[in-house]
């Protein structure tokens, strides 16, 4: 008798925590994608440990205690948070000015911060990053994915071209005949074997840096809890807390956006905050969500719940202190495939066909391109984004103010003027709306109808508050007729009231 068919499940059913843990397949996915990103951490935050300037074990427990937080105090499902380039380059500064002492209290007060910025809704300005920007952000990940495999094939072994080379067919190739096993832990498990009985002379990852050897202890800051103290750490906690939010919540995004799912971003904010807290408590250097981890945990590796994330932290200390001397034996060659695997699905190749740009808005390709050039010369997607929306706000204020119009009318008789305004009118659109009026050679009664336009702000209200005095030092009378109720709440409210 033939077996019923698996029953078809929703995106958010597959983010199902206990579904998953009744489902022998669906668990698999998450246990090798966890491991998968597990392998692929160790050699970046070993990196991410040498850019902050401490031990590279500082950055593998803080890997290890973000993803394992996170898992269960996070808002987005299958996001991987751990040690991040972003977050080493904001406390490299204070470790290296004040000492390493000064980190442990840096990375607490961040995540306090965090937690506070939660609390005052700083998830809710996520509504204010443009679509533009978001592809942006995407492609400069991408590109960044891509550009920091490449010190990894400069003045090495000739071998390590083919190898790479190898894992690039795998992990293309694979998924063409089967997804029951991630093509990238293939690609790393075949490479790694092949390496070591064939002696190959190449790259590893034990050569980044030495492995822990025991598990992460309870620390408490060794320094005076004092006014000075908290002076030198704040600056650099309340960077840390921003961009390590900002990068979070963009990443939460993204991932709402491939599984077709929704995530707290309320709760993602204070999640991260909870994380570094724990962080910084166990040593670590703290960080956020990581994205091209993420991309490898959720694209490449198919995973959808926090099962994935909590067994990516949990992998990882144990192959880096139970197995170290194993993963040490990893061909740097065989990561680099993979990232270079994820860097090309990451990227939003549809953005940049000839026929899309053609179709979009040249400001919104501009934004674009603002953002992309803006994080790849800074290496920070946090200013880069940052950059973008305000490229962004500034290029719609310029967009919008070219669609006021107004239009003259005289009466029959010559006694009256009619001004008819259109348009949404706020800062940028106001200022010249002094100079659409023929204030000399206008009869004596004029009327200005704003059925057909919006006051925004002060500006506008200032605006007619100078047209109509300019009117009335030719002795002529002003009547300000079809303000719909905002409009008019506004004008009523600071007419007058905006300076001599």
């Amino acid at each position: 008798m033939p077996s019923s068919p698996a029953p078809v499940l929703t995106p958010a059913a597959r983010q199902s925590v206990l579904g998953t843990l009744k489902s022998p397949r669906r668990l698999k996915t998450e246990a090798l994608a966890g491991l998968v990103v597990a392998l692929a951490l160790i050699p970046e935050a070993i990196a991410f440990s040498v850019i902050a300037g401490v031990d590279p074990r500082v950055g593998l427990f803080a890997s290890f205690t973000m993803a394992v937080t996170i898992a269960f105090v996070g808002g987005r499902p299958a996001m991987i948070s751990a040690a991040t380039g972003a977050v080493a380059l904001v406390i490299a500064p204070v470790v290296a000015e004040h000492g390493a002492q000064y980190l442990v209290p840096t990375v607490i007060l961040a995540g306090i911060f965090q937690i506070l910025l939660a609390v005052a809704g700083v998830a809710k300005l996520m509504r204010f990053i443009p679509r533009s920007v978001m592809v942006g952000f995407v492609n400069a990940l991408a590109i960044l994915v891509f550009s920091s495999q490449v010190p990894e094939l400069l003045g090495v072994p000739w071998l390590v071209y083919p190898i790479t080379a190898v894992g690039l067919f795998i992990v293309f190739g694979l998924p063409r005949l089967t997804t029951a096993v991630p093509a990238p832990l293939v690609a790393i498990v075949v490479l790694t074997a092949a390496a070591v009985l064939m002696g190959w002379k190449v790259p590893t990852v034990g050569d980044k840096g030495e492995l822990p050897q025991s598990l992460p202890s309870l620390l408490f800051p060794d320094i005076p809890l004092t006014l000075e103290t908290l002076r030198i750490i704040a600056p650099y906690a309340v960077a840390m807390a921003f961009v390590g939010l900002l990068e979070s919540l963009l990443t939460a995004k993204l991932v709402d956006d491939i599984t077709d799912t929704r995530s707290s971003k309320v709760r993602e904010s204070w999640g991260q905050g909870v994380a570094n807290i724990v962080t910084g408590f166990f040593g670590g250097m703290g960080g956020c969500a990581v994205v091209g981890q993420t991309m490898m945990n959720v694209k490449a590796s198919g995973a959808r719940t926090r099962i994935s994330t909590f067994l990516a932290g949990v992998f990882l200390l144990l192959l880096v202190v139970v197995l170290g001397d194993v993963v040490a034996l990893i061909p740097m060659a065989a990561l680099v495939a993979v990232m270079i695997y994820v860097s090309i699905a990451t990227f939003d190749w549809h953005s940049i066909r000839p026929s899309t740009l053609k179709r979009m808005p040249k400001s919104e390709t501009s934004v674009m391109v603002i953002t992309v050039a803006v994080v790849v010369m800074t290496h920070n997607l946090a200013i880069g984004v940052a950059v973008g929306v305000l490229a962004a706000m500034v290029l719609f204020a310029r967009r919008v103010a070219h669609f006021v119009t107004v239009r003259r009318t005289v009466d029959d008789d010559g006694a009256a003027v009619t001004y008819a305004v259109e348009g949404e009118l706020f800062f940028a659109s106001s200022n010249d709306l002094y100079t659409q009026f023929d204030y000399a050679l206008d009869p004596e009664q004029v009327l200005i109808d704003m059925s057909g336009s919006h006051v925004w702000d002060a500006s506008t209200v200032a605006a007619l508050d100078s047209i109509t005095e300019k009117y009335r030092t030719h002795g002529k009378t002003v009547r300000i007729t079809g303000l719909n109720d905002s409009s008019d709440a506004i004008r009523s409210r600071l007419s007058g009231q905006l300076g001599g």
